[in-house]
Protein backbone atom coordinates (compact mmCIF):
# COMPACT_ATOMS: atom_id res chain seq x y z
CA UNK A 1 0.00 0.00 0.00
CA UNK A 2 2.93 2.55 0.18
CA UNK A 3 2.27 3.52 -3.69
CA UNK A 4 -0.67 5.43 -2.15
CA UNK A 5 -0.52 9.24 -1.74
CA UNK A 6 0.49 10.73 1.56
CA UNK A 7 -0.89 13.86 3.14
CA UNK A 8 -4.40 15.37 1.88
CA UNK A 9 -6.41 13.44 -0.11
CA UNK A 10 -10.03 12.83 -1.02
CA UNK A 11 -11.69 9.79 -0.48
CA UNK A 12 -14.47 8.52 -2.43
CA UNK A 13 -16.52 5.17 -1.43
CA UNK A 14 -19.10 3.65 -3.80
CA UNK A 15 -21.74 1.92 -3.18
CA UNK A 16 -24.51 -0.26 -4.81
CA UNK A 17 -27.96 -0.91 -3.92
CA UNK A 18 -29.81 -3.84 -4.16
CA UNK A 19 -27.43 -6.35 -4.73
CA UNK A 20 -29.50 -9.44 -3.77
CA UNK A 21 -32.61 -8.34 -6.13
CA UNK A 22 -29.95 -7.92 -9.06
CA UNK A 23 -28.50 -11.53 -8.62
CA UNK A 24 -31.93 -12.70 -8.41
CA UNK A 25 -32.72 -10.95 -11.55
CA UNK A 26 -29.59 -11.87 -13.88
CA UNK A 27 -28.45 -14.78 -11.80
CA UNK A 28 -24.64 -16.05 -13.38
CA UNK A 29 -24.84 -12.35 -15.81
CA UNK A 30 -24.30 -10.78 -11.87
CA UNK A 31 -20.25 -11.64 -12.25
CA UNK A 32 -19.86 -9.82 -15.45
CA UNK A 33 -22.04 -7.05 -14.41
CA UNK A 34 -20.29 -6.10 -11.32
CA UNK A 35 -16.59 -6.31 -13.11
CA UNK A 36 -18.11 -4.11 -15.64
CA UNK A 37 -18.40 -1.40 -13.29
CA UNK A 38 -15.48 -1.75 -11.42
CA UNK A 39 -13.69 -1.16 -15.16
CA UNK A 40 -15.39 2.01 -14.94
CA UNK A 41 -14.55 2.88 -11.87
CA UNK A 42 -11.09 2.15 -12.42
CA UNK A 43 -10.63 3.69 -15.90
CA UNK A 44 -12.16 7.22 -14.11
CA UNK A 45 -9.59 6.94 -11.28
CA UNK A 46 -6.74 6.31 -14.36
CA UNK A 47 -7.57 8.93 -15.94
CA UNK A 48 -7.59 11.63 -12.89
CA UNK A 49 -4.82 10.13 -11.25
CA UNK A 50 -6.44 8.13 -8.36
CA UNK A 51 -5.71 4.94 -7.01
CA UNK A 52 -8.13 2.15 -5.77
CA UNK A 53 -7.65 0.70 -2.37
CA UNK A 54 -9.75 -1.76 -1.61
CA UNK A 55 -13.09 -3.60 -3.23
CA UNK A 56 -15.58 -5.26 -1.99
CA UNK A 57 -19.18 -7.64 -3.78
CA UNK A 58 -21.35 -5.17 -4.42
CA UNK A 59 -24.89 -3.90 -5.91
CA UNK A 60 -26.33 -1.89 -8.85
CA UNK A 61 -27.65 1.29 -8.31
CA UNK A 62 -24.16 3.30 -7.35
CA UNK A 63 -24.18 5.78 -4.61
CA UNK A 64 -21.05 8.17 -3.64
CA UNK A 65 -19.61 10.05 -1.21
CA UNK A 66 -16.00 12.18 -1.45
CA UNK A 67 -14.62 13.23 1.80
CA UNK A 68 -11.13 15.07 1.66
CA UNK A 69 -9.01 14.89 4.77
CA UNK A 70 -5.41 13.25 5.89
CA UNK A 71 -5.84 10.06 7.13
CA UNK A 72 -3.25 7.83 7.90
CA UNK A 73 -1.25 5.55 5.71
CA UNK A 74 -0.53 2.19 6.75
CA UNK A 75 0.31 -1.04 5.36
CA UNK A 76 -2.75 -2.19 5.39
CA UNK A 77 -4.16 1.01 3.35
CA UNK A 78 -5.58 4.08 4.66
CA UNK A 79 -6.82 4.46 8.11
CA UNK A 80 -8.20 6.84 10.67
CA UNK A 81 -11.13 9.01 11.28
CA UNK A 82 -11.65 10.74 7.91
CA UNK A 83 -12.21 7.40 6.30
CA UNK A 84 -15.11 6.08 9.02
CA UNK A 85 -16.53 9.63 7.84
CA UNK A 86 -16.53 9.04 3.94
CA UNK A 87 -17.93 5.44 4.64
CA UNK A 88 -20.76 7.00 6.73
CA UNK A 89 -21.38 9.98 3.97
CA UNK A 90 -21.59 7.66 1.14
CA UNK A 91 -24.14 5.76 3.27
CA UNK A 92 -26.05 8.79 3.82
CA UNK A 93 -27.32 8.62 -0.16
CA UNK A 94 -29.54 6.67 -2.52
CA UNK A 95 -28.65 4.74 -5.08
CA UNK A 96 -27.69 7.52 -7.95
CA UNK A 97 -26.63 10.33 -5.17
CA UNK A 98 -22.95 12.35 -5.12
CA UNK A 99 -22.45 13.79 -1.58
CA UNK A 100 -19.51 15.76 -1.08
CA UNK A 101 -18.25 16.94 2.60
CA UNK A 102 -17.81 20.74 3.17
CA UNK A 103 -14.04 19.84 2.98
CA UNK A 104 -14.67 18.84 -0.88
CA UNK A 105 -16.76 21.24 -1.84
CA UNK A 106 -14.70 24.20 -0.59
CA UNK A 107 -12.05 22.31 -3.10
CA UNK A 108 -13.95 21.65 -5.87
CA UNK A 109 -17.02 24.66 -5.96
CA UNK A 110 -14.71 26.79 -8.14
CA UNK A 111 -13.39 24.85 -10.77
CA UNK A 112 -16.63 22.53 -12.06
CA UNK A 113 -16.55 21.50 -15.39
CA UNK A 114 -20.10 22.28 -17.35
CA UNK A 115 -22.86 21.12 -16.98
CA UNK A 116 -22.06 20.08 -13.32
CA UNK A 117 -23.01 22.06 -9.98
CA UNK A 118 -23.40 21.76 -6.26
CA UNK A 119 -26.34 21.44 -4.18
CA UNK A 120 -26.40 22.98 -0.71
CA UNK A 121 -28.15 20.32 1.38
CA UNK A 122 -27.58 21.56 4.79
CA UNK A 123 -26.58 21.02 7.91
CA UNK A 124 -26.67 17.00 8.42
CA UNK A 125 -25.81 14.51 11.75
CA UNK A 126 -24.50 10.94 10.41
CA UNK A 127 -25.35 8.02 11.95
CA UNK A 128 -21.72 7.44 13.48
CA UNK A 129 -22.98 9.60 16.22
CA UNK A 130 -20.78 12.43 15.45
CA UNK A 131 -21.03 15.98 15.64
CA UNK A 132 -23.46 18.09 13.16
CA UNK A 133 -21.55 18.33 9.42
CA UNK A 134 -22.15 20.34 5.71
CA UNK A 135 -23.15 18.45 3.26
CA UNK A 136 -23.44 19.12 -0.13
CA UNK A 137 -24.94 16.69 -3.44
CA UNK A 138 -23.05 16.94 -7.00
CA UNK A 139 -26.09 17.73 -9.41
CA UNK A 140 -25.12 16.75 -13.41
CA UNK A 141 -27.06 17.98 -16.14
CA UNK A 142 -29.60 15.06 -17.57
CA UNK A 143 -28.91 12.89 -14.19
CA UNK A 144 -31.07 12.69 -11.55
CA UNK A 145 -31.29 15.31 -9.44
CA UNK A 146 -34.10 14.61 -6.99
CA UNK A 147 -33.47 12.51 -4.47
CA UNK A 148 -35.36 11.27 -1.00
CA UNK A 149 -34.50 12.80 2.42
CA UNK A 150 -31.27 11.53 3.44
CA UNK A 151 -30.51 8.09 5.56
CA UNK A 152 -29.08 10.51 8.64
CA UNK A 153 -30.34 11.38 12.35
CA UNK A 154 -32.06 13.81 11.72
CA UNK A 155 -34.79 12.11 9.18
CA UNK A 156 -36.95 10.90 12.56
CA UNK A 157 -37.08 12.14 16.53
CA UNK A 158 -34.35 10.93 18.39
CA UNK A 159 -32.19 12.11 21.32
CA UNK A 160 -29.02 10.13 20.99
CA UNK A 161 -26.20 11.61 22.08
CA UNK A 162 -22.74 12.52 20.37
CA UNK A 163 -20.07 10.21 20.61
CA UNK A 164 -16.67 11.00 21.60
CA UNK A 165 -15.40 8.83 18.71
CA UNK A 166 -16.38 6.56 15.88
CA UNK A 167 -17.59 2.84 17.16
CA UNK A 168 -14.78 0.30 16.22
CA UNK A 169 -14.83 -3.22 15.44
CA UNK A 170 -18.74 -4.24 16.40
CA UNK A 171 -20.25 -4.25 12.56
CA UNK A 172 -20.91 -7.89 13.03
CA UNK A 173 -22.73 -7.37 16.72
CA UNK A 174 -24.76 -3.89 15.13
CA UNK A 175 -26.07 -5.72 12.12
CA UNK A 176 -27.06 -8.99 14.49
CA UNK A 177 -28.80 -6.82 16.92
CA UNK A 178 -30.47 -4.68 14.10
CA UNK A 179 -31.81 -8.25 12.31
CA UNK A 180 -33.07 -9.28 15.88
CA UNK A 181 -35.04 -5.52 16.67
CA UNK A 182 -36.77 -6.01 12.92
CA UNK A 183 -38.29 -9.21 13.60
CA UNK A 184 -42.01 -8.74 14.20
CA UNK A 185 -41.94 -11.38 17.49
CA UNK A 186 -38.82 -9.46 19.37
CA UNK A 187 -40.07 -6.52 21.24
CA UNK A 188 -37.97 -6.66 24.27
CA UNK A 189 -34.34 -7.20 23.96
CA UNK A 190 -31.88 -7.36 26.02
CA UNK A 191 -27.83 -6.60 25.55
CA UNK A 192 -25.98 -8.45 28.43
CA UNK A 193 -22.27 -8.38 29.65
CA UNK A 194 -20.17 -6.97 32.04
CA UNK A 195 -18.84 -3.85 32.53
CA UNK A 196 -16.90 -2.28 29.94
CA UNK A 197 -17.85 -4.46 27.45
CA UNK A 198 -19.57 -1.64 25.40
CA UNK A 199 -22.92 -2.86 25.86
CA UNK A 200 -23.77 1.31 25.56
CA UNK A 201 -21.80 2.15 22.56
CA UNK A 202 -23.32 -1.14 20.82
CA UNK A 203 -26.90 -0.32 21.51
CA UNK A 204 -27.19 3.53 20.08
CA UNK A 205 -24.96 2.70 17.10
CA UNK A 206 -27.86 -0.06 16.82
CA UNK A 207 -30.53 2.90 17.58
CA UNK A 208 -28.86 5.14 15.21
CA UNK A 209 -28.56 2.31 12.34
CA UNK A 210 -32.85 1.51 12.94
CA UNK A 211 -33.71 5.80 13.42
CA UNK A 212 -35.37 5.70 9.98
CA UNK A 213 -37.33 2.13 10.74
CA UNK A 214 -39.31 4.09 13.95
CA UNK A 215 -41.60 6.29 12.70
CA UNK A 216 -42.11 8.09 15.89
CA UNK A 217 -38.47 8.33 16.76
CA UNK A 218 -35.54 6.38 18.76
CA UNK A 219 -35.15 7.28 22.53
CA UNK A 220 -32.15 6.76 25.03
CA UNK A 221 -32.85 6.94 28.75
CA UNK A 222 -30.15 6.88 30.65
CA UNK A 223 -30.75 4.91 33.97
CA UNK A 224 -27.32 5.06 35.23
CA UNK A 225 -27.72 7.70 37.74
CA UNK A 226 -30.88 6.10 39.13
CA UNK A 227 -30.79 3.21 42.29
CA UNK A 228 -34.56 3.82 43.10
CA UNK A 229 -36.47 1.26 40.20
CA UNK A 230 -39.89 3.90 41.36
CA UNK A 231 -37.88 6.52 39.17
CA UNK A 232 -37.65 4.40 35.79
CA UNK A 233 -41.32 5.67 34.80
CA UNK A 234 -40.06 9.35 35.36
CA UNK A 235 -37.36 8.83 33.71
CA UNK A 236 -38.85 7.41 30.76
CA UNK A 237 -41.60 9.88 30.80
CA UNK A 238 -39.15 13.24 31.05
CA UNK A 239 -36.94 11.67 27.93
CA UNK A 240 -40.43 11.99 26.31
CA UNK A 241 -41.68 15.35 26.97
CA UNK A 242 -44.72 13.89 29.13
CA UNK A 243 -45.21 16.04 32.18
CA UNK A 244 -47.01 14.59 35.26
CA UNK A 245 -50.29 16.89 35.85
CA UNK A 246 -51.35 14.87 39.45
CA UNK A 247 -54.53 13.69 37.45
CA UNK A 248 -53.44 10.65 36.12
CA UNK A 249 -50.71 8.12 37.00
CA UNK A 250 -47.73 9.00 35.38
CA UNK A 251 -47.53 4.97 34.00
CA UNK A 252 -50.88 5.64 32.24
CA UNK A 253 -50.03 8.31 30.80
CA UNK A 254 -46.64 7.06 29.67
CA UNK A 255 -48.84 3.95 28.53
CA UNK A 256 -51.43 6.39 27.01
CA UNK A 257 -48.67 8.36 24.90
CA UNK A 258 -47.34 4.91 23.49
CA UNK A 259 -50.44 3.37 22.57
CA UNK A 260 -50.43 4.08 18.64
CA UNK A 261 -46.86 5.34 18.01
CA UNK A 262 -43.80 2.96 16.15
CA UNK A 263 -40.81 4.03 19.12
CA UNK A 264 -37.37 2.21 19.79
CA UNK A 265 -36.80 2.84 23.36
CA UNK A 266 -32.96 2.39 24.69
CA UNK A 267 -33.08 1.88 27.81
CA UNK A 268 -29.39 1.49 29.49
CA UNK A 269 -27.84 0.48 32.89
CA UNK A 270 -30.79 -1.36 33.86
CA UNK A 271 -28.97 -3.99 36.17
CA UNK A 272 -29.71 -1.64 39.16
CA UNK A 273 -33.63 -0.92 38.63
CA UNK A 274 -34.46 -4.43 38.02
CA UNK A 275 -37.69 -3.85 40.42
CA UNK A 276 -39.08 -2.01 37.37
CA UNK A 277 -38.82 -4.44 34.87
CA UNK A 278 -42.85 -5.92 35.39
CA UNK A 279 -43.39 -2.20 34.06
CA UNK A 280 -41.80 -2.90 30.88
CA UNK A 281 -43.49 -5.46 29.99
CA UNK A 282 -46.58 -3.98 30.91
CA UNK A 283 -45.90 -1.00 28.80
CA UNK A 284 -45.07 -3.76 26.01
CA UNK A 285 -48.36 -5.72 26.18
CA UNK A 286 -50.13 -2.19 26.36
CA UNK A 287 -48.52 -0.66 23.31
CA UNK A 288 -48.20 -3.15 20.23
CA UNK A 289 -45.46 -0.47 17.81
CA UNK A 290 -43.43 -0.04 20.69
CA UNK A 291 -39.71 -1.60 20.96
CA UNK A 292 -37.34 -1.43 24.06
CA UNK A 293 -33.57 -2.51 23.45
CA UNK A 294 -32.12 -2.21 27.20
CA UNK A 295 -28.43 -2.64 28.16
CA UNK A 296 -27.59 -5.00 31.64
CA UNK A 297 -25.21 -6.78 33.34
CA UNK A 298 -28.08 -8.91 34.19
CA UNK A 299 -31.49 -10.79 32.28
CA UNK A 300 -34.46 -8.83 33.33
CA UNK A 301 -36.38 -12.18 33.61
CA UNK A 302 -39.98 -10.95 32.24
CA UNK A 303 -42.06 -12.34 29.33
CA UNK A 304 -41.08 -12.18 25.93
CA UNK A 305 -37.49 -10.76 26.73
CA UNK A 306 -35.12 -12.08 23.89
CA UNK A 307 -30.97 -11.28 25.21
CA UNK A 308 -28.42 -10.85 23.09
CA UNK A 309 -24.63 -11.69 25.32
CA UNK A 310 -22.27 -9.13 23.67
CA UNK A 311 -19.10 -10.69 23.12
CA UNK A 312 -15.61 -9.31 23.65
CA UNK A 313 -13.86 -7.85 20.75
CA UNK A 314 -11.77 -10.43 18.91
CA UNK A 315 -8.32 -10.78 20.10
CA UNK A 316 -4.82 -12.59 18.41
CA UNK A 317 -3.21 -15.53 20.06
CA UNK A 318 0.14 -14.27 21.01
CA UNK A 319 2.47 -15.81 18.98
CA UNK A 320 6.67 -14.92 18.30
CA UNK A 321 6.37 -12.06 15.72
CA UNK A 322 2.92 -11.64 14.42
CA UNK A 323 2.54 -10.27 11.35
CA UNK A 324 1.62 -6.31 11.70
CA UNK A 325 -0.87 -6.25 8.69
CA UNK A 326 -2.67 -9.14 10.06
CA UNK A 327 -2.56 -7.93 13.52
CA UNK A 328 -4.32 -5.58 12.73
CA UNK A 329 -7.60 -7.12 11.32
CA UNK A 330 -8.33 -8.11 14.51
CA UNK A 331 -10.85 -5.72 16.42
CA UNK A 332 -9.09 -5.59 19.69
CA UNK A 333 -6.08 -4.70 18.22
CA UNK A 334 -8.01 -2.02 15.90
CA UNK A 335 -9.49 -0.24 18.72
CA UNK A 336 -5.86 0.15 20.55
CA UNK A 337 -4.47 1.45 17.34
CA UNK A 338 -6.91 4.06 16.82
CA UNK A 339 -7.44 4.59 20.47
CA UNK A 340 -3.32 4.84 21.07
CA UNK A 341 -3.20 7.81 17.72
CA UNK A 342 -5.68 9.60 19.45
CA UNK A 343 -2.90 10.39 22.15
CA UNK A 344 0.09 9.81 19.57
CA UNK A 345 -0.85 10.43 16.10
CA UNK A 346 2.67 9.11 14.51
CA UNK A 347 1.48 5.56 16.61
CA UNK A 348 2.06 2.27 14.37
CA UNK A 349 2.02 -1.28 15.05
CA UNK A 350 5.55 -2.52 13.62
CA UNK A 351 7.95 -5.84 13.53
CA UNK A 352 9.18 -4.31 16.34
CA UNK A 353 6.26 -3.52 18.60
CA UNK A 354 3.73 -6.01 17.34
CA UNK A 355 3.90 -9.15 20.12
CA UNK A 356 3.68 -6.16 22.82
CA UNK A 357 0.09 -5.36 21.13
CA UNK A 358 -1.31 -8.49 20.49
CA UNK A 359 -0.53 -9.83 24.43
CA UNK A 360 -1.78 -6.01 25.83
CA UNK A 361 -5.10 -7.10 23.82
CA UNK A 362 -4.93 -10.47 24.92
CA UNK A 363 -4.36 -9.75 28.21
CA UNK A 364 -7.26 -7.29 28.79
CA UNK A 365 -9.51 -10.14 27.12
CA UNK A 366 -11.07 -7.84 24.54
CA UNK A 367 -12.63 -5.87 26.60
CA UNK A 368 -13.32 -2.32 25.14
CA UNK A 369 -13.08 0.01 28.12
CA UNK A 370 -10.09 -1.74 28.73
CA UNK A 371 -8.14 -1.09 25.90
CA UNK A 372 -9.66 2.33 25.32
CA UNK A 373 -7.64 3.04 29.46
CA UNK A 374 -4.66 0.89 28.19
CA UNK A 375 -4.45 2.53 24.91
CA UNK A 376 -4.31 6.19 26.20
CA UNK A 377 -0.85 5.24 28.15
CA UNK A 378 0.59 5.23 24.43
CA UNK A 379 1.68 8.64 24.51
CA UNK A 380 4.00 8.07 27.65
CA UNK A 381 4.82 4.25 27.65
CA UNK A 382 5.97 2.49 24.51
CA UNK A 383 3.49 -0.67 24.39
CA UNK A 384 6.17 -3.13 25.61
CA UNK A 385 6.37 -0.97 28.63
CA UNK A 386 2.69 -0.37 28.72
CA UNK A 387 3.10 -4.34 29.13
CA UNK A 388 5.59 -5.10 31.42
CA UNK A 389 3.46 -2.67 33.70
CA UNK A 390 -0.09 -3.84 33.08
CA UNK A 391 0.63 -7.53 33.70
CA UNK A 392 2.42 -6.46 36.93
CA UNK A 393 -0.71 -4.68 38.17
CA UNK A 394 -2.86 -7.56 36.68
CA UNK A 395 -1.41 -10.46 38.83
CA UNK A 396 -0.88 -8.29 41.85
CA UNK A 397 -4.82 -7.38 41.81
CA UNK A 398 -6.29 -10.63 40.51
CA UNK A 399 -4.91 -12.81 43.24
CA UNK A 400 -6.66 -10.57 45.40
CA UNK A 401 -10.44 -11.01 44.52
CA UNK A 402 -10.37 -14.37 43.15
CA UNK A 403 -14.14 -14.45 43.68
CA UNK A 404 -14.92 -11.59 40.70
CA UNK A 405 -15.64 -13.28 37.22
CA UNK A 406 -12.50 -12.86 35.07
CA UNK A 407 -13.67 -10.14 32.66
CA UNK A 408 -14.31 -8.46 35.70
CA UNK A 409 -11.47 -8.45 37.19
CA UNK A 410 -9.19 -7.72 34.26
CA UNK A 411 -11.65 -4.75 33.73
CA UNK A 412 -11.30 -3.58 37.55
CA UNK A 413 -8.05 -4.20 37.35
CA UNK A 414 -6.86 -1.76 34.45
CA UNK A 415 -9.37 0.77 36.18
CA UNK A 416 -7.24 0.44 39.17
CA UNK A 417 -3.91 0.26 37.34
CA UNK A 418 -5.27 3.73 35.35
CA UNK A 419 -5.76 5.13 39.11
CA UNK A 420 -2.49 4.04 40.80
CA UNK A 421 -0.62 5.80 37.61
CA UNK A 422 -2.30 9.22 38.23
CA UNK A 423 -0.47 11.37 40.13
CA UNK A 424 -1.58 12.45 44.68
CA UNK A 425 -3.78 15.39 43.06
CA UNK A 426 -5.31 13.63 39.99
CA UNK A 427 -6.21 10.66 42.30
CA UNK A 428 -7.77 12.64 44.67
CA UNK A 429 -9.86 14.74 42.17
CA UNK A 430 -10.77 11.62 40.46
CA UNK A 431 -12.24 10.66 43.60
CA UNK A 432 -14.23 13.58 44.20
CA UNK A 433 -15.74 13.07 40.60
CA UNK A 434 -17.26 9.84 41.58
CA UNK A 435 -19.93 11.93 43.40
CA UNK A 436 -21.93 13.61 40.14
CA UNK A 437 -24.13 11.33 39.13
CA UNK A 438 -24.58 11.92 34.89
CA UNK A 439 -21.56 14.13 35.01
CA UNK A 440 -21.52 18.40 36.29
CA UNK A 441 -20.28 21.41 34.88
CA UNK A 442 -16.77 22.53 35.25
CA UNK A 443 -17.88 25.36 37.58
CA UNK A 444 -19.69 22.33 40.09
CA UNK A 445 -16.23 20.59 40.18
CA UNK A 446 -14.32 24.17 41.10
CA UNK A 447 -17.27 25.04 43.41
CA UNK A 448 -17.07 21.90 45.62
CA UNK A 449 -12.69 21.51 45.46
CA UNK A 450 -13.20 25.20 46.56
CA UNK A 451 -15.76 23.96 49.22
CA UNK A 452 -12.81 20.64 50.15
CA UNK A 453 -10.12 23.51 50.05
CA UNK A 454 -7.96 22.94 46.58
CA UNK A 455 -7.36 26.00 44.54
CA UNK A 456 -9.54 26.25 41.46
CA UNK A 457 -6.05 27.13 38.69
CA UNK A 458 -4.91 23.18 39.56
CA UNK A 459 -7.80 21.90 39.47
CA UNK A 460 -9.03 22.89 35.90
CA UNK A 461 -4.91 21.67 34.75
CA UNK A 462 -6.09 18.35 36.93
CA UNK A 463 -9.44 17.87 34.73
CA UNK A 464 -7.57 17.98 31.47
CA UNK A 465 -5.18 15.43 32.09
CA UNK A 466 -7.86 13.07 33.34
CA UNK A 467 -9.73 13.79 30.09
CA UNK A 468 -6.28 13.05 28.73
CA UNK A 469 -6.19 9.67 30.34
CA UNK A 470 -9.24 8.51 29.04
CA UNK A 471 -10.81 8.83 33.23
CA UNK A 472 -12.92 11.72 32.17
CA UNK A 473 -14.94 12.56 28.97
CA UNK A 474 -15.83 16.30 27.70
CA UNK A 475 -19.28 16.83 25.41
CA UNK A 476 -19.51 20.01 24.12
CA UNK A 477 -23.33 21.32 24.42
CA UNK A 478 -23.75 24.01 21.66
CA UNK A 479 -23.59 27.86 23.55
CA UNK A 480 -22.95 26.23 26.67
CA UNK A 481 -20.28 25.21 28.96
CA UNK A 482 -18.82 22.39 28.55
CA UNK A 483 -19.96 18.93 30.50
CA UNK A 484 -17.90 16.66 32.12
CA UNK A 485 -18.82 12.88 32.26
CA UNK A 486 -17.15 9.52 34.06
CA UNK A 487 -18.16 6.41 32.50
CA UNK A 488 -20.56 4.59 35.05
CA UNK A 489 -17.88 1.48 34.99
CA UNK A 490 -15.11 4.01 35.87
CA UNK A 491 -17.32 5.80 38.57
CA UNK A 492 -17.80 2.66 40.60
CA UNK A 493 -14.49 2.16 41.14
CA UNK A 494 -13.93 5.96 41.83
CA UNK A 495 -16.83 5.70 44.21
CA UNK A 496 -15.25 2.73 46.12
CA UNK A 497 -11.67 3.97 46.48
CA UNK A 498 -13.18 7.21 47.69
CA UNK A 499 -15.01 5.54 50.51
CA UNK A 500 -12.27 3.96 51.07
CA UNK A 501 -9.97 6.83 51.60
CA UNK A 502 -12.58 8.61 53.91
CA UNK A 503 -13.20 11.31 51.94
CA UNK A 504 -16.59 10.10 51.45
CA UNK A 505 -18.32 12.14 53.67
CA UNK A 506 -17.27 15.29 52.84
CA UNK A 507 -17.48 15.04 49.59
CA UNK A 508 -20.85 14.26 49.46
CA UNK A 509 -21.62 17.13 51.87
CA UNK A 510 -19.79 19.57 49.62
CA UNK A 511 -21.88 18.03 46.81
CA UNK A 512 -25.02 18.72 48.07
CA UNK A 513 -24.06 21.80 49.71
CA UNK A 514 -23.68 23.09 45.96
CA UNK A 515 -27.13 21.80 44.62
CA UNK A 516 -28.26 23.21 47.47
CA UNK A 517 -27.25 26.97 46.74
CA UNK A 518 -27.94 26.12 42.93
CA UNK A 519 -31.70 25.30 43.66
CA UNK A 520 -31.83 28.28 46.32
CA UNK A 521 -30.02 30.72 43.40
CA UNK A 522 -32.52 29.15 40.86
CA UNK A 523 -35.62 29.44 43.03
CA UNK A 524 -36.44 33.10 42.15
CA UNK A 525 -35.78 32.81 38.89
CA UNK A 526 -38.06 30.23 38.14
CA UNK A 527 -41.10 32.63 38.06
CA UNK A 528 -39.22 35.48 36.28
CA UNK A 529 -38.00 36.68 33.08
CA UNK A 530 -35.20 33.48 33.09
CA UNK A 531 -37.47 30.80 34.30
CA UNK A 532 -36.97 28.81 30.45
CA UNK A 533 -33.25 29.01 31.37
CA UNK A 534 -33.06 27.95 34.69
CA UNK A 535 -35.67 25.24 34.01
CA UNK A 536 -32.98 23.74 31.45
CA UNK A 537 -30.03 24.22 33.88
CA UNK A 538 -32.16 22.33 36.40
CA UNK A 539 -33.44 19.52 34.20
CA UNK A 540 -29.77 18.67 32.83
CA UNK A 541 -28.61 18.55 36.65
CA UNK A 542 -31.76 16.59 37.51
CA UNK A 543 -29.65 13.34 38.34
CA UNK A 544 -27.67 15.11 40.92
CA UNK A 545 -30.51 17.14 42.13
CA UNK A 546 -31.96 13.83 42.93
CA UNK A 547 -28.81 12.67 44.50
CA UNK A 548 -28.01 15.47 47.18
CA UNK A 549 -30.92 14.96 49.02
CA UNK A 550 -30.26 11.04 49.79
CA UNK A 551 -27.45 12.35 51.49
CA UNK A 552 -29.20 14.43 54.12
CA UNK A 553 -32.43 11.87 53.97
CA UNK A 554 -30.37 8.62 55.95
CA UNK A 555 -31.98 7.40 58.64
CA UNK A 556 -30.49 8.27 61.86
CA UNK A 557 -28.39 10.80 60.72
CA UNK A 558 -28.04 14.41 62.05
CA UNK A 559 -30.82 17.57 62.17
CA UNK A 560 -28.36 19.29 60.09
CA UNK A 561 -28.52 16.91 57.00
CA UNK A 562 -32.23 16.72 57.07
CA UNK A 563 -32.82 20.46 57.06
CA UNK A 564 -30.44 20.69 53.87
CA UNK A 565 -32.25 17.54 52.53
CA UNK A 566 -35.64 19.59 52.72
CA UNK A 567 -34.68 23.08 51.89
CA UNK A 568 -33.28 21.70 48.54
CA UNK A 569 -36.75 19.91 48.53
CA UNK A 570 -38.49 23.43 49.05
CA UNK A 571 -36.52 25.02 46.44
CA UNK A 572 -37.05 22.37 43.91
CA UNK A 573 -40.70 22.48 44.20
CA UNK A 574 -41.93 24.86 41.21
CA UNK A 575 -39.22 23.33 38.86
CA UNK A 576 -41.18 20.00 40.09
CA UNK A 577 -44.36 21.39 39.05
CA UNK A 578 -43.63 22.80 35.91
CA UNK A 579 -41.33 20.02 34.41
CA UNK A 580 -44.04 17.13 35.68
CA UNK A 581 -41.72 15.55 38.61
CA UNK A 582 -44.38 15.17 41.27
CA UNK A 583 -43.75 12.12 42.44
CA UNK A 584 -40.40 12.55 43.15
CA UNK A 585 -41.16 15.95 45.11
CA UNK A 586 -43.25 14.05 47.34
Amino acid sequence: MHHLPMGTVTLLFTDMEGSTRLLQQVGERYTDLLEEYRQLLRAAFQRWNGNVVDTQGDAVRVRMGLHTGEPRLSSEGYTGLDVHYAARLMSAGHGGQVLLSQTTRDLVEHDLPTGVSLRDLGVHRLKDLQQKSHLSQLVIADFQASFPPLKTLGTHPNNLPVQPTPLIGRAKEVALVQNLLQREEVRLLTLTGPGGIGKTRLGLQVAAELSDRFADGVFFVNLAPISDSTFVVPAIAGTLGLKETGEQPLHDLLQASLQDRQLLLLLDNFEQVLGAAEHLADLLAACPRLKVLVTSRFVLHVRGEQEFAVPPLAVPSPTHGPDPVALSQYEAVALFISRAQAVKPDFQVTNANALAVAEICAHLDGLPLAIELAAARVKLLPPEALLARLGQRLAVLTSRERDRPSRQQTLRNTIAWSYHLLDAEEQQLFRRLSVFASGCRISAIEAICSTLGAQVEPVLDTVASLIDKSLLQQTEQEGQEPRLLMLETIREYGLEVLAASGEMEITRQAHALYYLRLSEEAEPELTGPRQAIWLERLEREHDNLRAAPQWGLVPGEDGHRREMALRLGGALRRFWIVHGHLSEGR
